[in-house]
């Protein structure tokens, strides 16, 4: 993956991201984000 290839997609998910809380609020997404650490953690456990 070149650096333009991920500044490209870091930005899409930040704008994505904005978007999401500007329209629904930040209520889903910090439930995400807990659930996405929660998923670093099992992976990591299994490697």
């Amino acid at each position: 993956m070149t650096n333009r290839i991920a500044l490209v997609l870091g930005l899409l998910i930040m704008a994505i991201v904005v978007t999401d809380v500007i329209l629904f609020g930040s209520d889903h997404v910090v439930f995400l984000s807990k659930k996405l650490f929660e998923l670093i953690e099992w992976i990591a456990f299994w490697r």
